[in-house]
């Protein structure tokens, strides 16, 4: 272990001492920063450890091994490798830990009795703080070594939870490895019940990807987009830890920050906005704009004036429309053909032309003004704005799309003044983000995240589909979590509004994180908010810890007080979860027995945690208190009540003085 750190610090140092001199300004501060970010992703943390297993395989050749030492000169000698976070190699550039992405390292998750991939031992590592403290020896080739679970591949899936989420390249199991190694032009959807991985299962596929096809994604980057600010928060040292640092990480809301957000819309106009019918009625409003030519166009040129009628007008602005261009790029392109047009005549009176003519004609006042007239520059922010606020436009465009009662549901209550100051909502905000992309179409990064997909609304689907165009997608959900008002009924709806075709649908069904005890108990809930979805089939051996404690509404603040004394005298992270409506309440309860707590994004042992943002979340040991409440505060409320009930990955604890829900009696 100590030589794979020196040598990774010698890669650092000799990186650190690179000249970092271009062929002008610009070129040398560009070399200047991907030297720092190679330096970054080279940095040691010496909590972790370099590497966390070996394998020794068959070789089927002669004579030394390049990348580990053999065991003979025969046809069967084998070769070694340690496999780790990073790549790390000795000053003679030889290899002395393998990434855990390369090919060679597949075998190491993969090898089994069934198919040992010719590994002859597959060593594991148990660590503490970064030093070495055990190993395990498996032997997939051998047909007499009884199958034994690895007691170190058990304590890394159950170590207590510290602090943010911790990458899993130790534990990654060989169905989660089949997802994470999907080439780049595959897109994949994972649906994976609480604890089966699937947001690790994403990152680590970011990590993969971005290893496997570097050159590639570092020009259209990859994006990864979480629920809420504090689960990107929560799985934020993850991708750094892996060695990539240069991954976007976004909310929704900051995907689509298109207007200053002012106020939230009722859920039925909410609801209705994040329609996908919603895309056409957007569509509409926009090219309604282009109008049909009443006069011919007149261009003066020399001591001539050369006449474009109507007629050929109207053809050429009907082949642009029918092109599938975006809206601006079908107004510059009209400036083009009427030049053109203005050339044939020109050239056809025994001129000589050229391409100068053209653009000359092109730009010429005439020809701008009456393309102007016809086909004017538009503005996304103002399209939507006169949309929601203007009754008879937005009639026009929704037209057989949207009724009567529709139109008013979503219509503003009176005109805004300006952009500035209108009364903008996240649905709104999506609707702008649709618009710019009817009038111009922006280019997408090369692989998108996306997690917890089951929760966004087909326009919000469309928004991030457009950022994958052209490139792959990784979308994670469970359906059984989805608690929006609009949440997603079935992936194949969901990935037809992303704009994904022949997406293949992964199931995670293995839970290792949450334990058989709380699985059980909020499985409970599963045949009331999603009939069609299995639990997930825990594989600890801790079986976990169930308490529900039923008290007096006089007694309630004493008894969650002491719960949570219960939970934070134990070793791992606590999470007290309960209706948004409730939390004031448990802050003060808490405060009063003088208990020290965390909000969200403190990082504390101990943290309070209200119901709404607790998706992707996990704890050693939840607190929740009063079920009932929770899904009293929402419309899904079952669904929600089973997001919280899943955090817990050890212990939990529910405190109730109303009646539990009825599936869970």
């Amino acid at each position: 272990m100590q030589r794979a750190r020196d040598d990774l610090r010698a890669m650092r140092e000799r990186t650190l001492a690179l000249n970092a001199q271009g062929g002008d300004a610009v070129s040398t501060e560009y070399l200047k920063a991907s030297l720092n970010r190679r330096a970054k992703s080279l940095e040691d943390d010496p909590a972790l450890p370099l590497f966390f297993g070996r394998i020794d395989r068959l070789r089927h050749d002669t004579g030394e091994s390049d990348t580990g030492a053999t065991t003979g000169d025969t046809e069967a000698a084998t070769e070694t490798f340690h496999i780790g976070r990073r790549h790390v190699m000795d000053q003679a550039g030889d290899p002395v830990v393998i990434d855990w992405r390369a090919d060679v390292s597949r075998a190491f998750y993969q090898a089994s009795r069934r198919d040992p991939q010719d590994v002859v031992t597959r060593r594991r590592f148990g660590f503490a703080d970064g030093e070495l403290t055990s190993y395990e020896d498996e032997h997939p080739l051998d047909p007499d070594e009884p199958d034994v679970t690895s007691q170190i591949l058990t304590a890394e899936i159950e170590r207590p939870r510290v602090g943010p989420m911790r990458d899993i390249v130790a534990t990654i199991q060989p169905e989660q490895d089949d997802v994470v190694r999907l080439t780049l032009d595959h897109s994949v959807c994972v649906q994976g019940a609480p604890g089966t991985g699937k947001t690790a299962v994403g990152l680590h596929r970011a990590a993969y990807l971005l290893h496997t096809y570097r050159n590639r994604l570092a020009r259209q980057g990859v994006l990864v987009i979480g629920p809420n600010r504090a689960f990107l928060h929560y799985i934020a040292q993850v991708l750094p830890t892996l060695g990539e640092v240069d991954v976007r990480q976004m909310t929704m809301p900051e995907l689509t920050a298109t207007v200053p957000v002012r106020r939230e819309d009722a859920s039925d106009a909410a609801v209705l906005k994040g329609d996908a019918r919603m895309a056409e009625v957007v569509r509409r409003a926009i090219w309604s704009h282009v109008a049909e030519p009443a006069e011919s166009l007149l261009v003066p040129r020399g001591s001539r004036t050369w006449r474009v009628p109507a007629y050929e007008v109207s053809e050429a602005i009907e082949v642009l429309r029918t092109r599938g261009e975006g809206y601006a790029t079908g107004r510059a392109l009209l400036s083009q053909r009427l030049a053109h047009r203005v050339l044939l005549r020109i050239e056809a009176s025994g001129e000589i032309t050229d391409d100068r003519v053209q653009n000359a004609v092109a730009r010429s006042r005439p020809v701008k003004a009456y393309v102007d007239g016809l086909w004017p520059a538009l503005d996304a922010e103002r399209v939507v704005m006169r949309l929601l606020g203007d009754a008879e436009f937005l009639a026009n465009a929704a037209d057989g799309v949207l009724d009567d009662t529709e139109q008013q549901l979503i219509r503003w209550d009176r005109p805004a003044r300006g952009p500035k100051s209108a009364p903008w909502s996240h649905a709104d905000a999506v609707l702008v983000d649709e618009a710019q992309s009817v009038i111009e179409r922006a280019s997408g990064v090369g692989h998108v995240v996306l997690d917890e997909a089951q929760d966004l609304s087909p326009m919000e689907l469309r928004a991030v589909g457009r950022r994958a165009a052209g490139g792959s997608m990784t979308v994670l959900g469970d359906i059984a979590q989805g608690t929006t008002p609009w949440a997603t009924p079935a992936w194949p709806e969901a990935l037809g509004h992303l704009g994904q075709q022949n997406v293949h649908l992964e199931v995670l069904r293995k839970g290792y994180r949450v334990p058989a005890a709380v699985v059980e108990f909020a499985a409970r809930l599963l045949p009331s908010i999603a009939p069609g979805v299995e639990p997930p089939q825990p594989v600890r051996s801790n079986p976990g810890v169930l308490d529900i404690v039923e008290i007096s509404a006089s007694e309630l603040g004493k008894s969650v007080a002491a719960a949570v004394r219960d939970v934070t005298a134990r070793v791992g992270s606590a999470g007290v979860i309960a209706a948004d409506a409730t939390l004031a309440d448990v802050a003060r309860w808490l405060t009063d027995d003088g208990i020290a707590f965390g909000q969200m994004e403190d990082d504390e042992a101990l943290t309070l945690v209200p119901a709404s943002l607790a998706k992707g979340l996990e704890y050693d040991h939840v607190v929740v208190v009063e079920p009932a409440r929770i899904v009293a505060a929402e419309l899904h409320g079952l669904r929600r009540l089973y997001v919280v009930l899943t955090r817990a990955v050890s212990t939990l604890t529910v405190v109730h003085t109303d009646p539990l829900p009825a599936p869970l009696s």
